[in-house]
């Protein structure tokens, strides 16, 4: 039985952690159910449930075992060089909840948990569902890694598909609390991709914290300060890379703070018709196979009409059809 505090193993049946004392089960003011710590409604009357010693939100720094080889032998065997990183070309986004203070101002500090937590909880469940890692939570929003630790070639499309279902998931959850006479909840997200070094840190309690540092990030995070609200903002790199899978509209060059040049900003308004690199490679006309010359002259004269049939069938399967 894990802890929702500290993540200590513990034996069946405690009611208390025997690491940090945290209590496991817990009673509705309301109608008495017991629940876990980790719970923000009761599952019995639906109730919203005050913080406990042991509620978290769902996000848990990475731990070594899930370390890449190189990184998890770095922080093991050469405790001084934890924070050498790698270098890595890498996804980052950027989700923030808009005009969270005055979402809140009035409200109860349960109430206000009660409202945005729920969000954050859709934010963190799209990251994770496309394999980000949830590098960061600041409590109205998420900072998000695609790439690493656990490499994928397709990151940037990851990182896009999360930005869309974040949005879509945001916007029946905003409906839903808008009947309730609520403020709706809406949020900008910003994407990029770019050079990072990514390293770890390990911060206490055996717990791993993985971050990169990088001038992409910072236009990362920019990115997602020029997003309209609701939408999804995302650089150049981005769009080069996502282009036919995504559709993209043009906002411009935007002079962007830590930036010498102009950044070319692109809003992602929704898929592309394309889903595979073939589709996008036949869009863009296959490569045609050179140097085999001489092995066409060969067929040629070895063998007649086989001969020729295949050197004629070898010219076709280098036409771009």
């Amino acid at each position: 039985m894990r802890c929702a505090k500290c993540r200590a193993e513990n034996p069946e049946g405690l009611k208390f952690c025997e690491q940090c004392a945290a209590p496991f089960k817990q009673r509705c003011a309301n109608c008495g159910f017991e629940y876990s710590p980790a719970a923000r409604f009761c599952g019995e009357c639906a109730s919203p449930l005050k913080s406990s010693p042991g509620a978290v939100l769902p996000i848990r720094p990475i731990t070594r075992a899930e370390l890449p080889e190189s990184i998890s032998q770095s922080t093991t065997d050469h405790p001084s060089a934890e924070l050498d990183g790698e270098r890595k070309m890498v996804t980052m986004l950027f989700a923030d909840i808009k005009g969270s203070m005055n979402l809140i101002e009035d409200l109860d500090p349960e109430e206000a948990r009660a409202i945005v937590d729920p969000a954050l909880k859709l934010m963190i469940d799209a990251a994770q569902r496309y394999g980000g890692y949830v590098a960061q939570s600041t409590g109205d929003g998420i900072f998000a890694l695609f790439g690493a630790p656990v490499a994928y070639e397709d990151h940037p499309q990851r990182a896009l598909y999360a930005s869309l279902r974040m949005q879509e998931e945001l916007k029946r959850y905003s409906d839903r609390i808008r009947a309730q006479d609520r403020l709706p909840i809406q949020a900008r997200v910003g994407v990029n991709t770019g050079e990072v070094v990514v390293r770890s840190i390990t911060t206490g309690e055996g717990r791993t914290e993985y971050k990169p540092v990088g001038h992409s990030t910072g236009i990362a995070a920019r990115m997602q300060a020029l997003a309209q609200v609701g939408s999804i903002a995302a650089t150049e790199q981005v769009r080069n890379l996502c282009e036919g899978y995504f559709l993209f509209r043009s906002l411009g060059p935007t002079k962007v703070k830590g930036a010498s040049e102009p950044v070319m900003v692109y809003e992602v308004t929704g898929l592309g018709p394309l889903r595979t690199r073939l589709q996008r490679a036949a869009a863009r006309g296959y490569t045609k196979f050179v140097g085999r010359q001489r092995e066409m002259e060969a067929l040629m004269h070895t063998g007649g009409w086989r001969g020729r049939d295949m050197a004629r069938s070898s010219r076709l399967s280098q036409s771009p059809g």
